[in-house]
C-alpha cells in the first residue's frame, strides 16, 4: 500500500502544474494527541472535492475544479518533502501570499484553528505520475485526516518532474528569503 496526502483538489492541481510548491497546513480533526506533523518525505497527492474550494482560493470563480469521475479516486501526483516550517506569526503567514493560492480568509483560519496558533509549511518537489491511475473511492478515504493509505501505484509508473531543477531551487531560495531564513 501507498501513502497519500489530502488536500483540496484545485491546490493538486496548481501542485501539479507547478503554480505552486507549498502546502500550509494545521491539521484535521482526527490527527490525534501530537496534532498534525509531515510525517512522510514522500507521498501521493489525494484530491478531495467540496464546492466551495474555488471561493476560498486567489483563483476566478469560473475556474474548473480537477476531478476523476464519481466514484473514483484519481492520482496523478507524487510529492517528495524537501523542508519544512513551523510558522508561529500570523503576519509571516500572510505574507506567503505570492507562494500559494489560498485566500486571507482561508490562512487565518488555518493559523488560528487550534489552542496554539501556527501554521506547518512544506517544501515539495513534485512529480507528473506517469501512467496516473484511479481505484474506487471509498469510506475509509473520507474524514478530516490528512494522511491515508491508498493502493499501490501501477507497475512502471514514471514520476516526471514538474519544474526543472533551476526553478524549483529558485522557488526554495525565495521561500527561505520570505520566512527570514536566507544566509
Amino acid at each position: 500500500m501507498s501513502i497519500a496526502f489530502k488536500e483540496w483538489a484545485i491546490i493538486c492541481g496548481a501542485l501539479g502544474s507547478g503554480d505552486q510548491s507549498i502546502i500550509l497546513r494545521k491539521g484535521g480533526i482526527h490527527e490525534g494527541r501530537d496534532g498534525f506533523s509531515f510525517q512522510h518525505a514522500a507521498f501521493f497527492l489525494f484530491p478531495t472535492l467540496f464546492h466551495e474550494q474555488i471561493a476560498r482560493t486567489s483563483l476566478p470563480a469560473s475556474t474548473p475544479i480537477p476531478a476523476a469521475p464519481p466514484g473514483e479516486i484519481g492520482i496523478s501526483h507524487f510529492a517528495r518533502l524537501e523542508w519544512t516550517a513551523t510558522i508561529t506569526s500570523l503576519e509571516t503567514a500572510l505574507s506567503l501570499q505570492p507562494f500559494h493560492l489560498w485566500n486571507e480568509e482561508v490562512v487565518r483560519e488555518r493559523f488560528h484553528y487550534d489552542v496554539s496558533p501556527g501554521l506547518h509549511l512544506a517544501f515539495l518537489r513534485l512529480f507528473r505520475c506517469e501512467p496516473g491511475w484511479a481505484f474506487a473511492d471509498e469510506p475509509k478515504y473520507g474524514g478530516c485526516r490528512s494522511w491515508v493509505t491508498i493502493p499501490d501505484a501501477p507497475e512502471g509508473m514514471n514520476l516526471i518532474p514538474v519544474l526543472p531543477d533551476e526553478e524549483h531551487h529558485r522557488r526554495s531560495a525565495a521561500l527561505k528569503a520570505a520566512l527570514g531564513e536566507a544566509g
